[in-house]
């Protein structure tokens, strides 16, 4: 079992790695030539191209100038230490083992608007490039345009014959990645929250369930959709009644919710 998740805007810069190893990004020659793309912009262009405060067009501007391809571990740092954000507070890798952490390094990927896909370990250095950026480049008008097979023919060279892909990441990250050439299975777990008696998706919380649920795959080794179903971290459990083949669904009460 294999199993994707998105980045996140907000970056952890200064905690140090509870392990000391690190993997170097498979696409870095696309990188660069994003980087090469957005090297022109202005903090002006930048704020309007990503719809940002001038404060941070202007942080993330110095950020394409400084970028290197070179990465080390002085300039770099491992991406599942470095991204912030709802999904990372579920995920929690400092307080993964060694072992846990090998296990991911093999099983989790990222994807990513600059790396494409990148492995728990794989360092990187800051920037803001969101999957769905408009951006003109040499391969057509957006990201998706630029990526096209890519990230599709790397997930399927990680998978074995019929191994099971998980998709944790956010439409909007899942959209770079070409369903129909996949050559296993795809499944796409949900998460339902209690609102009102009702149980809907809740941003906020699905985020961080499909963290829990890659830290529970994780953890527990899973290979099979029945280990999958099994998940029952922070109050969720599998719904058969609302579930289809392809689409686990979770839910969880509201009195099994954090309290505010």
């Amino acid at each position: 079992m294999k199993f994707l998740i998105s980045p996140a805007k907000t970056l952890d810069l200064t905690s140090t790695p509870s392990i000391d190893l690190v993997s170097q990004p498979e696409l870095l020659d696309e990188s660069q030539a994003l980087i090469d793309t957005i090297r022109p912009y202005s903090p002006a262009d930048i704020a309007s191209l990503m719809k940002l405060s001038d404060k941070l067009a202007t942080l993330n501007v110095s950020r394409y100038q400084e970028w290197q391809q070179e990465h080390t571990k002085e300039n770099s740092r491992p991406a599942i230490y470095t991204f912030m954000g709802d999904v990372y507070t579920g995920l929690d890798a400092y307080s993964l083992s060694e072992s846990d952490m090998k296990y991911a390094q093999q099983s989790l990927r990222i994807l990513s608007g600059l790396y494409g896909l990148l492995k728990p370990l794989d360092l990187m250095q800051a920037y803001r490039l969101e999957m769905g950026t408009g951006l003109k480049n040499t391969r057509g008008a957006n990201l998706y345009q630029f990526w096209g097979d890519i990230l599709v023919n790397k997930i399927n060279d990680l998978l074995d014959k019929d191994e099971l892909l998980v998709n944790l990441a956010s439409t909007e990250y899942f959209k770079a990645v070409n369903k129909k050439k996949l050559t296993s299975p795809l499944i796409t777990p949900n998460f339902l929250d209690e609102k009102n008696g009702q149980f809907k998706v809740i941003s906020f919380y699905a985020k961080k369930a499909r963290g829990l649920m890659a830290r529970y795959l994780i953890e527990n080794r899973c290979n099979t959709l029945d280990e999958l179903k099994a998940f029952d971290l922070a109050g969720y459990r599998y719904d058969s009644q609302q579930s289809t083949k392809d689409s686990p669904v979770f839910v969880r009460p509201e009195s099994a919710q954090p309290k505010k």
